[in-house]
């Protein structure tokens, strides 16, 4: 059942539903268009949720297509049923001329970032091991709490747009970007258009629900958005984060629509129902409720016990599809949080432990120009292949001659690469030139012609960009019919 919207891998966890539903829905046969519209609003809302969050669908696709048609034409027939948490509506609506502000009913704070050190750093503070910061955090944690063994969760950072969804008596109120952690951005129009968050709630739901979560956009889903943009000359984006970001903020929800955002929760914020004692108890509550969830979850109760969750989620999270940079360790016990408190910025409870970026070095033996849809003359660094954040790295984008020049990026250089966002090889750094390498000119490197067709190529003015201007280009031709295969 996949609608136009990306297949994410589900997390172990995420893939139990406490509450016995059992093809529910096969046998609808309301004569009333109201009870009909009702009722198929509550089949595709248990057949959105059975697929895009916990990968169990029950029925085909086509069986889905057949009543989400059936829903469109009785909602058109009858627009007095009009209900803004309609699976239908996932579509996007119409264009909005900007976004209103919503005060946080309980603040959204950011969390304090704990950093892995580098071996300058270390040096530089005499810091005796790079998790000396974490070290120090926990620390802190035991001295405030007078006590040694401190039990707290470990999962991983998630590298997306921060957001709050509002659940009144089960229903989707309204989503808010975290803006200054009082006041955010009103992104309901947006947020309705993601798949995989649940507008509707199964009973038994507490009467009033904020869950804090990030949106993200899965790695390759990230990589192919960055590869469109440059093929037309657009700059891309520096991470997934400034990519969910920036779509969120769209005011057409069509457009959101089209792009494959997901969610996936991490906090609770304001709430009204049975007591949770703990984020374990938080995290059962979001399972019974089908809201997506980060995971794993790991647990520590001293600090020899964080260390290594914090080692096993630093090699896991190449395999993520999602972008993270860290982990994010929170005390377990919410009467102990209470005990701790917050600053004016962030809670005393939870810190944000920042992995290095792997880093390798290699060499750049060629640059070679391809040409996009757009024709856009790319420049791309074909390197001597090395492993960098569990994958082999043979080529890295230049981007254009701008970014070359700026880098001083010659042929046969010594070069420092990592993983922008732990998911696109990018050069870090020229770390040593051979004798008598010259600036490299990508003008010159194809003598002023498109290495695709040999038609001429030109810059336009404020655009740092080199383009084939022959419209007949085979290589234009080609990734243009890939493009919208």
């Amino acid at each position: 059942m996949n609608h136009g919207t990306p297949s994410l891998k589900t997390p172990p966890g995420n893939q139990h539903f406490p509450m016995a539903e059992q093809d529910l829905f096969s046998n609808l046969s309301s004569t009333s268009p109201e009870a009909r519209i009702r009722e198929l609003r509550t089949s595709l809302d248990h057949h959105n949720r059975l697929y895009y969050n916990q990968a169990l669908p029950e029925i085909s696709d086509a069986e889905y297509d057949k009543l989400f048609r059936e829903l469109e034409d009785l909602e058109k027939k009858h627009p007095e049923f009009h209900d803004p948490n309609s699976p239908t509506l996932r579509v996007g609506g119409d264009p909005i001329e900007g976004f209103q502000q919503i005060r946080h009913v309980v603040p959204m704070l950011s969390i304090d970032d704990v950093f892995e050190l580098s071996p300058e750093a270390m040096e530089k503070s005499g810091a005796a091991s790079p998790e000396q910061e974490l070290i120090e955090f926990y620390q802190r944690l035991q001295k405030n709490l007078k006590r040694d063994n401190i039990a707290v969760t470990i999962e991983p950072k998630i590298d997306g747009a921060a957001v709050s969804l509002l659940y009144r008596d089960g229903r989707l109120e309204y989503a808010a970007t975290r803006g200054d952690g009082q006041t955010g951005d009103d992104v309901t129009h947006n947020v309705r258009t993601i798949r995989n968050i649940p507008l509707q709630l199964p009973a038994p739901y507490p009467q009033l629900l904020e869950v804090r979560g990030e949106i993200f956009m899965p790695n390759e889903a990230f990589a192919a958005l960055n590869a469109e943009r440059d093929e037309a000359g657009l700059p891309t984006f520096a991470n997934p984060r400034n990519s969910a970001a920036g779509t969120l903020k769209l005011l057409d929800p069509k457009i959101v629509a089209k792009r494959p955002l997901a969610f996936l929760a991490h906090g609770l914020g304001a709430y009204e129902g049975p007591p949770l004692e703990t984020e374990h108890q938080f995290h059962d509550l979001l399972g019974a409720l089908g809201i997506p969830q980060n995971l794993p979850i790991l647990n520590a109760n001293n600090l020899e016990e964080l260390l290594a969750a914090v080692a096993q989620i630093n090699v896991a999270h190449h395999g993520f599809d999602y972008g993270t940079d860290g982990a994010v360790i929170k005390v377990l016990n919410r009467a102990e949080r209470e005990a701790l408190g917050f600053t004016s910025r962030a809670p005393r409870w939870a810190g944000a432990y920042k992995f290095l970026p792997e880093q390798k070095e290699t060499t750049l033996n060629n640059i070679i120009i391809q040409v996009g849809r757009t024709g856009v003359l790319t420049p791309v660094a074909e390197l001597t292949p090395v492993l960098v954040s569990g994958s082999t790295v043979s080529r890295a984008t230049l981007h254009n001659q701008d970014e070359i020049t700026k880098k001083d990026i010659r042929l046969g250089a010594t070069v420092l690469i990592e993983k922008a966002g732990e998911i696109i090889p990018a050069i870090v750094k020229v770390l040593k030139h051979v004798d008598g390498a010259q600036p490299y000119s990508l003008y010159n490197a194809v003598d002023g012609k498109c290495p695709s067709c040999g038609g001429p190529i030109s810059q336009e003015e404020g655009f740092v960009a080199w383009r084939c201007t022959n419209f007949a280009c085979p290589a234009q031709a080609v990734t243009s019919i890939k493009h919208f295969a």
